[in-house]
């Protein structure tokens, strides 16, 4: 099918959205758009305004970034008339949401820094509000997103910046549609696509609007569907099935008396979706209270500052049963608590008076990862003594009659039995078909030879005596930590990201500590590795169960005959002493609350990569998200709920080069794994939760590979191309074959042999790519879009962060050693040279160090001063390339050097505006926007060059 135009796409999105409800107007400039806004406001809120009063609304209107304008677009806005009376007005009808007045218009123009047109509006009150951009069909939807990004940089901000008020971004090929609301710094792995109450997505714009674009619902969308997060400042808008999620949960509570539960799979966002239930359920005025209950305080944490994250202090901390009791009598609408301290509540004689008045009214509980403790007393507690109590629970991993380990009235105790109707399901299928998590890399490593010496996989019957002594014998052990620091680096992209490492028990997770101690000092490794236990009862058999009842956190600092493990304590006591060698902190077990401190510090560390390797036994497996982190190495057994939360600590999304969740199985847990997708999913969805094997990557990569020779047989092909269109075809093949390459780097059996492709050729493709991304990036002044102007480059995948100009100088000082003469030079030489090429960051950097290695490098005879003697080198050809651009383009020197210094702060692209007064002379008003662009790409190469990657 031939591709569809742009231009025909936009004239049908048009026509389809005016039959759904919106006005077509005609606006060109920004200041057709003030002279509708003023209409459209003076419509909605049934007032005239005189042209200084409507200059106050726009003042008003123009202050602050988008997430202050979005605050601003909800708030309604207090002012003065003319004749001095006090007016208040409102930019958007939120609790009537499709009283609010809609059009649509195309083409807007925008000038920044460039003069942009703007495919599809929709104007809300007259303001743009929603913004589409469409692609003809056939090429990708990156695209899109790539150019609404220069958007941001380029002209989202001119004028009276009224396009900052934008919520939800639309990109669409036609065949695919996606929506996201604005933040410039997301990537798009934060776009999603629309989809119906089953799960099927709806991906064709012309099925896409009537269901999304819709005036109501778009509305509503923007209205009610949006949270402003105040910790990042950020706008972020909920997912379709936590839309369907929410609306039954506010159906539920609106028009019955029953209870209900939400299977999202974990990693979908359960946080976000139960607090935006929590807010409009508050809202409800027969509701009394809601309640969000955790089952752990180690989950109490990191939920309350999510929660805390979506709307500021919209939660109070409950840290203790006397505040949750003053929160519960008091006026407070919405509280975060523990089950715990929740059941003390209403168990104790002496809070029950203060809260006896809520027995009888409406209070909704909501409880997080409703799997776990509520299968004990707890739950039924909460039932007897809240009468008109509702509960919603939300779940990754439900508990059927297969799972289940308790009983409610003699019979299994199962999640529809406490909870009663599943209100909304996303399993973990639809989420990776979504790529909203990843998949997982299962690998099963852990053969041993019998004395006929054949070789056997592990017997993993933990009721074996015999097995179990294998299971834990000291040869075994120290194999596999020599075999995981081996693996570290290839399963963590050379310590990109972070991995756990979970075991069967405290005496194990201690011999493992103790190995990778002793290691470290041999210098066998440099991972910074913690741990933490709780050191109460301690059996493989329970674990097994993927239960995990560890004791609160609260208990560590009790009596240790009544609770447990003086040994076991010591250990932890030592361990944590390591700890805080290694950070400077002063944490203890003695102290409840220090224990609680250092459980939060490792988190918080582990989610930003300080830590290596975190060793657990239970703890982190359940409720800890961390991006960061892309590998579990597991050594004890897991199956059903716990086998996929464990499983699921490696999956959240990170960029392109995180590319699944890897798992490293030092048991057999084949049939385990099997067994818990078949479970959670379906019997066919293995293959969909599991990447493929090695093999299959292989011949995608040769397929891919066969792709590229198709556009360039050979490397030096790629010198011959005349039109964008070879580039780009060049471009989107060799990316496919590093996404499938970086797949296989994270095998452990990988080799570059087994390809089609030799590692020197493969380096050769690849400097030919990062010509073109040179190429791209360095042509500001061309007059029309290029093709090549939004394809991702995904420079990711070729950028290792261990190699950068401190890794290059400290290759250098090994070229000062007197032995290396002749070839041998000559040869490490090469190999420098050839890391300079590949590497995307250093690229710019080439000339200038093979400069200095030809010209000063012989002139060093110590490698330790060669970082003294680059730094001088360095110094001054950074100021050779400042003088000669500030003489080139005759610039104020102090000016220049201030612009250096603002553009590194802000890492905001300059407004050409701002860059003409670095000039010594006025420019002519037609050369100025070609010598401002000029001058810009001169800063950011003068940066990029000197600067980024450097160290001061």
């Amino acid at each position: 099918m031939s591709s569809q135009p742009e231009y025909i796409l936009e004239q049908k999105l048009v026509e389809q959205l005016q039959q759904l409800g919106h006005k077509k107007v005609m606006i060109r400039s920004e200041a057709d758009l003030i002279r509708n806004l003023k209409t459209q406001l003076e419509v909605h809120n049934k007032k005239t305004f005189s042209e200084k009063e409507f200059e106050k609304i726009l003042n008003h209107l123009s202050k602050g970034n988008v997430f202050e304008k979005a605050k601003t677009l909800r708030d309604k806005f207090h002012f003065i008339k003319d004749d001095g009376t006090s007016e208040w007005i409102e930019f958007i009808s939120q609790d009537h949401w499709c009283q609010n007045q809609f059009q649509v218009t195309n083409q807007v123009a925008q000038e920044g820094n460039f003069k942009n047109r703007y495919d599809v509006t929709i104007l809300i009150n007259g303001l743009p509000l929603v913004q589409i951009e469409l692609k003809r069909r056939g090429l990708e939807m990156k695209e899109a997103f790539n150019q609404i990004n220069r958007y941001h940089h380029q002209s989202f901000n001119s004028g009276s910046g009224l396009f900052n008020y934008v919520q939800l971004f639309i990109i669409s090929n036609g065949v695919n549609t996606k929506y996201y609301s604005n933040n410039a710094k997301q990537t798009f792995k934060q776009t999603f696509f629309w989809s119906d109450e089953h799960n099927n997505n709806i991906t064709q714009l012309d099925q896409f609007a009537p269901a999304f674009l819709e005036p109501c619902h778009i509305a509503k969308m923007i209205t009610k569907y949006i949270v402003l997060n105040e910790t990042n400042k950020i706008l972020m808008v909920l997912r379709p099935y936590q839309y369907y999620a929410v609306e039954k949960i506010v159906d539920r509570v609106r028009n019955t008396d029953k209870n209900g539960f939400i299977w999202h799979t974990t990693g979908s966002g359960k946080t976000l979706t139960s607090f935006k239930a929590s807010q409009i359920l508050k809202e409800i005025p027969k509701v009394e209270k809601v309640v969000f209950v955790v089952d752990r305080k180690d989950l109490d944490y990191q939920t309350q500052k999510e929660f805390d994250a979506f709307e500021k202090g919209s939660v109070d901390a409950t840290e203790n049963t006397a505040h949750l009791v003053k929160q519960l009598s008091d006026n407070t609408k919405l509280i975060v608590t523990t089950l715990q301290k929740l059941n003390t509540a209403i168990t104790k004689e002496k809070h029950g008076n203060k809260i006896d008045k809520l027995k009888d009214k409406k209070v909704v509980f909501i409880f997080d990862e409703c799997h776990r403790s509520q299968f004990g007393d707890t739950h039924q507690n909460i039932k007897k003594y809240f009468k008109n109590a509702q509960m919603i629970g939300f779940t990754g991993t439900p508990i059927s009659e297969v799972n289940s380990i308790g009983k409610i009235d003699g019979a299994p105790a199962t999640t529809n039995r406490l909870f009663e109707d599943c209100l909304h399901k996303y399993v973990i299928t639809d989420a990776i078909r979504d790529d909203n998590v990843l998949k997982f890399s299962v690998e099963y490593v852990g053969r041993y030879k019998e004395k006929e010496g054949s070789n056997t996989y592990i017997d993993t019957d933990v009721e074996a005596i015999d097995t179990q002594e294998l299971l834990e014998s000291p040869k075994r052990l120290e194999k596999i930590a020599d075999y995981l620091i081996a693996e570290y680096g290839r399963k963590t992209h050379n310590g990109t990201f972070n991995a756990m490492f979970c075991v069967s028990s405290i005496d194990v997770l201690q011999k493992y500590y103790d190995l990778f101690q002793k290691k470290k000092e041999e210098n066998r490794h440099n991972l910074k590795i913690a741990t933490i236990f709780s050191y109460g009862t301690n059996e493989e058999s329970k674990d097994a169960t993927g239960i995990y009842e560890e004791p609160e956190l609260g208990m560590v600092a009790e009596p240790q005959a009544q609770y447990g493990d003086s040994h076991s304590r010591n250990v932890l006591e030592r361990y944590i002493g390591h700890y805080n060698e290694m950070f400077g902190t002063n944490f203890t077990t003695k102290d409840s609350q220090s224990f609680y401190n250092y459980y939060n510090d490792i988190a918080k560390r582990v989610r930003s990569k300080e830590i290596d390797l975190i060793i657990v036994v239970n703890m982190f497996l359940t409720g800890f998200d961390s991006p960061q982190l892309n590998t579990l190495f597991v050594d004890k057994n897991l199956k059903y709920h716990g086998l996929i939360q464990a499983f699921s600590r490696t999956n959240r999304l990170l960029g392109e080069k995180k590319s699944q969740g890897n798992i490293v199985c030092f048991r057999n847990l084949k049939s385990a794994t099997d067994d818990a997708v078949t479970l959670f999913s379906n019997k066919e969805a293995i293959q969909e939760i599991i990447i493929l094997p090695i093999e299959d990557y292989i011949e995608l990569f040769n397929s891919a590979l066969n792709s590229l020779k198709m556009v360039a047989p050979e490397i030096d092909s790629v010198n011959s191309y005349q039109t964008e269109q070879e580039k780009f075809e060049f471009i989107t093949a060799f990316r496919e074959v590093m996404r499938v390459l970086n797949v296989l780097k994270s095998f452990a059996d990988f080799d570059f042999n087994k390809l089609e492709i030799t590692e020197y050729e493969f380096e050769g493709y690849k400097s030919k790519y990062l010509d073109l991304w040179i190429e791209r990036d360095k042509s500001p002044e061309k007059g029309k879009d290029s093709i090549l102007d939004d394809v991702d480059f995904e420079l990711e995948l070729i950028h290792r962060d261990e190699i950068n100009v401190s890794y290059i100088l400290s290759l250098l000082a090994n070229l000062t050693d007197s032995n290396l003469k002749g070839d041998k030079l000559e040869k490490k030489k090469k190999e420098i040279r050839d890391i300079l090429s590949g590497d995307a960051k250093l690229r710019s950097k080439k000339e200038l160090i093979e400069k200095f290695i030809e010209e000063n490098l012989p002139h060093i005879s110590d490698g330790d001063n060669v970082n003294e003697e680059f730094e001088k080198y360095w110094n001054k050809e950074k100021n050779l390339a400042f003088e000669k651009i500030a003489t080139e383009e005759s610039l104020n020197k102090d000016r220049f050097r201030d612009a250096i210094d603002d553009f590194l702060f802000t890492s905001k692209t300059p407004k050409i505006s701002d860059t003409l007064k670095l000039l010594e002379i006025k420019p002519k008003l037609t050369e100025r926007n070609n010598i401002g662009r000029r001058i810009i790409q001169k800063v950011q190469d003068f940066v990029e060059v000197f600067i980024d990657g450097v160290a001061s």
